[in-house]
């Protein structure tokens, strides 16, 4: 077993003095850490392949997804890929689980198309990550970059295709639930689309009917709730959809709320720029059962930047700990930068989440609760103000110390080492 980094006294005494800080303000730092540990976030794979999986060398991207830059080193096999992933899990304190798209799969040179995937494609995943010690594996059916995605998926007009997607759609299903037995732990499988209409449509309710049908019959096959959750994702817009989005946000909550095994998934990026996703979180769980977040980070029409601990991702945070609803809330991340070191990405972008959950965690609730309770909204400031200022970074870098993992810049130090070692001669 791996050591725990030693903590210098200057260290320690800072711990020390910051849990002394929260607890005059009645915060309990052992328990806020345990909440941490205890909370997994799904790191997302394609952020290191620039969303190309391995179906075929030198995939089309399609959709109206876009990677923006050319940085060296970018994963070419899913070997590689598992070896890029080895790392970041290393410089991630806690245990963690990864999100897999179906165009990921191990095909062994005897590739099949998408409507027939199995869970026997995801083995060596799911051996690879009980060997890793990962926390489970989520699922998404890739329903892009493909000749049948060319104008639409599951909301298509031409039955056979709609029939592709929706075998699509329920195979993944099935992986999603074989991963849950597989690892012992809940994997959700997520569906997303790109439908949608570059200028104004005439026809807005039909692609819509369209894809209600499509979804009963991706759901029809009942599978075990204890080892797996569906979830639809909307989206706003996306390059060549900018008019029209057929899975819109409205589309997809009402699905949600009218089949109840069903979470919705909210996507930072996925709305516009002057919305507050935390805002909606407790609206939607007054009445579904679950949640998927993806987060991400939209700056102006790009919904996927790395995760910073910036003020809407502090609020989305610190509205699932307010509400109490981490428990029914699957977290996930969602972006990929090919313009920066991926592996960096991929680790500054997780652990930013990871401080803006602690950040959370460490508000002094109580006394916020008992002066909004009492009407005393000037104290209610007060504090909101004051909890800026409490010292999180000697927390963040003792939770970082507990799980062997580098405190502040030091996981860069191995970053940098790696791209000199490894990824520069790819």
């Amino acid at each position: 077993m791996t050591s725990r980094p030693r903590l210098s006294c200057t260290a320690t005494a800072g711990f020390n003095a910051a849990r002394d800080t929260y607890a005059t303000l009645g915060v309990d730092v052992e328990a806020a850490l345990a909440t941490l540990a205890a909370t997994p976030i799904s790191v997302h794979c394609w952020q290191g392949d620039d969303v190309g999986g391995f179906e075929k060398a030198d995939a089309v991207l399609t959709g109206g997804i876009q990677t923006t830059g050319n940085y060296p080193g970018k994963a070419r096999s899913l070997d590689q890929l598992r070896q890029d992933l080895e790392l970041v899990f290393k410089l991630i304190p806690g245990r963690h689980r990864l999100n897999l798209h179906a165009i990921y799969a191990d095909f062994a040179g005897r590739p099949v198309d998408r409507d027939a995937i199995e869970p026997k494609h995801f083995a060596s995943w799911a051996d690879w990550a009980i060997a890793t010690g990962l926390h489970g594996l989520d699922f998404n059916p890739s329903n892009f970059s493909h000749p049948k995605s060319v104008t639409a998926t599951l909301s298509h007009p031409d039955r056979a295709i709609r029939e592709f997607w929706i075998a699509h759609c329920a195979a993944s299903r099935r992986i999603g639930a074989w991963f849950g037995k597989k690892l012992g732990t809940r994997s959700v499988t997520n569906v997303w689309i790109p439908d949608g209409s570059k200028d104004t449509p005439f026809d807005r309710a039909g692609p819509r009917e369209r894809l209600a049908a499509s979804l009963d019959q991706v759901f029809a096959e009942k599978l075990p709730p204890k080892l797996h959750l569906d979830a639809v994702e909307s989206k706003l817009f996306g390059i060549g959809a900018e008019s029209y989005t057929v899975g819109s946000h409205e589309f997809y909550l009402g699905y949600a709320l009218k089949n109840g095994n069903v979470a919705y998934c909210l996507d930072a990026g996925h709305f516009h720029p002057t919305e507050s996703l935390a805002d909606k979180i407790s609206a939607i769980l007054q009445f579904a059962p679950a949640l998927l977040l993806h987060v991400s980070r939209g700056v102006r029409w790009d919904s996927d930047h790395v995760v910073t601990a910036d003020d809407p991702t502090r609020a989305i945070f610190e509205e699932l700990v307010r509400g109490d609803f981490l428990g029914r809330t699957a977290i996930g991340l969602d972006y990929f930068d090919a313009s920066i070191n991926r592996i960096a990405a991929w680790v500054i972008g997780t652990r930013a989440a990871q401080k803006s959950l602690l950040a959370a965690l460490l508000e002094p609730a109580a006394q916020l609760r008992d002066a909004e309770t009492v009407g005393d909204h000037a104290l209610r400031l007060a504090l909101f103000e004051e909890s800026r200022a409490l010292p999180l970074g000697p927390v963040w870098d003792e939770f970082c110390r507990r799980h062997n993992t580098p405190a502040r810049l030091g996981y860069m130090t191995e970053i940098q080492h790696y791209e000199k070692t490894v990824l520069a001669k790819r």
